[in-house]
């Protein structure tokens, strides 16, 4: 079994096809999914040492801006990544500090709490059912005093009964060492981790430059002043959204904090950290933190107010923080998909569970840089970026190939409010119309297709008539005989769809002030001219994509131009030919007195030029 592949040489207009076996592209992609697999394992069962390494990494982008302004201070580089790193973790061991006295004191007002929160539960309609369902989750939680005080009956205090060992019975030893191993090992895992995180975050700082030479040789040597400018760039960049992303979630904390304090919940500070941290957890993030000062809320306060300003504090906070202030300091988003950031979240979740969750953006924003910057890994750009997929001609010619006429006169009213419809029609629409007739030039587009793609397309240029765009103010009024219909003249070459093209210069010309029409080609054997709407023509504009016609076609249609308008300037329209065209190359090489241009912007250039040139009216043979 065998694939085909169409290669195009540059020597001639021809297509080749080649034989190539099925099963190199079968074994390449078996081969592609094998190392995807091994990669996405390799992550989950090393996420003990990566963990520290990825947090190491991410912490220097943070880090470094502060480095590199204490260096420039003189202070040696060697003590200013000292300074910056032992002042960090010393302010990460506060907030862990603070945190960890906040939950010890919350932990201790759990049971009253909890029996608030059951009192204000059996308040409402059904609300019995509810407390008792409530009362078998909250009893093995927060012991039986909690209920029992709901209940009105009697307090009662779990007591751990211990057996007292003899005097003589040598156990003191093993005490201290069930101690020890009680209090210190479950200490001994986030400590390591730590070290690590420590360790790595000083040796990334102290040799940045050598890795980054290093990734300078990996990934470009051959171009090494590209790489360097772009490895730079992605540096930097990195390094201020990181900076900028947590001084923007502390500035959130430290207001939530406030806010809950002025409203009075207890414990502000550890639910202000908490939203700090959230904020790293896209779109839902925020909400999430919500709920546990929500339901303290709940819990504290005997009505319903004290959780409103909670709840109002945290969505009004995080629509300003979304809306405004980000989009101020760096732009309307974090350069990834909303499904890539989705997507991300939920896979480094999956690996690495709550702080995959919580490196999930950063890492996809630096998977996004280096597929930006790196050609081999453009592909990361691709799937995870928030650049549109496809050009806007290309998404121009797949909505009119699927029929999708809604999403065609939406693309182009969004292009047309930002620009002109000249510009939406050079830029999109036309190259749009490039890209089918060459699907056309190969036989890939059936005649049925091709049919309801020319009507859809028809109908969206009837639409986009009806708002023409008033002249623009800088230009020169056009004389008044350039303004009767038929001044100007439009006429397809004989490609399916150079009519959709001579209608869309009609338009523009039309835009600019000028009696522009578009008439078939038809017109071109008519025996009285001034019946076939040519007689006044001043200018005739032969509208002509590429791969529709042939020279010897275009030229064919020259002449009879030339006989039927003898005193009318005629212009050759070969819409975005490429600079090696064989088209354009074949009729400029025949010497034609004709004007060629490549673009309506072009072409109302050039019509406002010859109009200046004849501002009367030519006088028409008897």
């Amino acid at each position: 079994m065998t694939a085909s592949t169409q290669i195009t040489l540059p020597s001639a207009n021809h297509s080749y096809s080649v034989d190539q076996p099925a099963g190199t592209t079968r074994r390449a992609g078996l081969a592609a999914l094998n190392a995807g697999a091994v990669v996405v394992a390799g992550l989950y069962l090393g996420r003990e040492l990566l963990v520290p390494i990825v947090l190491a990494v991410l912490l220097a982008f943070v880090l470094a801006p502060p480095v590199v302004l204490l260096q420039r201070a003189r202070l040696g580089k060697t003590f200013s990544v000292l300074l910056t790193v032992v002042l960090a973790f010393v302010a990460i061991g506060g907030i862990g500090l603070v945190v960890w006295r906040q939950a010890s004191a919350l932990a201790d007002n759990l049971p009253s709490y909890g029996a608030t929160i059951q009192h204000k539960i059996a308040t409402l309609p059904m609300g019995q059912q509810i407390a008792e369902q409530l009362d078998s989750v909250l009893h093995p939680v927060l012991g039986t005093a909690a209920v029992d005080k709901l209940g009105g009956g009697p307090v009662r205090t779990n007591v751990a009964v211990v057996a007292a060992k003899p005097a003589g019975q040598a156990g003191g030893g093993n005490s201290t060492l069930v101690v020890v191993k009680t209090v210190v090992q479950p200490l001994l895992g986030p400590l390591a981790t730590l070290g690590v995180v420590l360790i790595f975050v000083v040796f990334v700082l102290l040799f940045r430059e050598d890795l980054r030479d290093r990734l300078v040789r990996l990934v470009g040597r051959q171009d090494l002043h590209r790489t360097i400018l772009a490895m730079n760039d992605a540096a930097s960049r990195l390094s201020r959204f990181f900076l900028i992303q947590v001084a923007l979630n502390t500035g959130f904390g430290v207001f939530i904090a406030a806010g809950l304090a002025a409203a009075g919940l207890p414990n502000p500070v550890l639910w202000g950290i908490l939203a700090a941290l959230m904020r790293f957890v896209p779109f839902i993030g925020t909400y999430i933190a919500l709920a546990p000062p929500l339901l303290l809320a709940l819990a504290v306060a005997p009505g319903w107010t004290m959780a409103l300003i909670v709840l109002l504090l945290f969505v009004v906070s995080e629509l300003i923080m979304g809306q405004v202030i980000e989009p101020l300091l760096y732009g309307h988003s974090t350069g990834m998909s909303p499904i890539a950031v989705i997507l991300s979240a939920t896979f480094w979740a999956f690996l690495w569970g709550p702080v995959g969750l919580l490196l999930a953006t950063p890492l996809t924003v630096c998977l996004v840089v280096i597929g930006r910057h790196v050609d081999a890994l453009s592909f990361l750009e691709v799937m995870l970026g928030d650049e549109p997929p496809l050009a806007p001609a290309e998404t121009f010619y797949q909505r009119a190939l699927e029929g999708n006429a809604r999403e065609l006169v939406k693309q182009a009213k969004l292009a047309i409010g930002r620009s002109s419809l000249a510009e939406y029609y050079d830029h999109v629409a036309m190259e749009g119309l490039a890209l089918a007739q060459t699907d056309l030039a190969r036989d890939a587009l059936a005649f049925e297709r091709l049919e309801a793609i020319h009507a859809h397309i028809e109908r969206l240029l009837a639409e986009l008539a009806q708002g023409r765009q008033a002249v623009p103010a800088g230009e020169a009024p056009v004389p008044h005989d350039w303004q009767q219909e038929g001044a100007v003249v439009c006429i397809p070459a004989r490609g399916q769809l150079d009519d959709l093209a001579a209608t869309m210069a009609m338009q523009v010309l039309q835009g600019a002030g000028f009696g522009a029409s578009c008439l078939s080609n038809l017109v071109l054997g008519a025996r009285d001219p001034a019946e076939a709407g040519i007689g006044q023509a001043r200018l005739c504009c032969l509208s002509v994509l590429e791969q529709g016609s042939s020279p010897s076609a275009v030229r064919y249609l020259l002449k009879r131009i030339g006989r039927q308008m003898p005193h009318a300037a005629v212009v050759v329209c070969l819409w975005h030919a490429s600079g090696n065209s064989p088209m354009l190359a074949a009729l400029r090489s025949e010497g034609s007195q004709e004007t060629i241009v490549l673009s309506l912007g072009e072409l109302a250039a050039l019509t406002r030029a010859i109009c200046a040139r004849q501002p009367r009216p030519v006088a028409l043979p008897a």
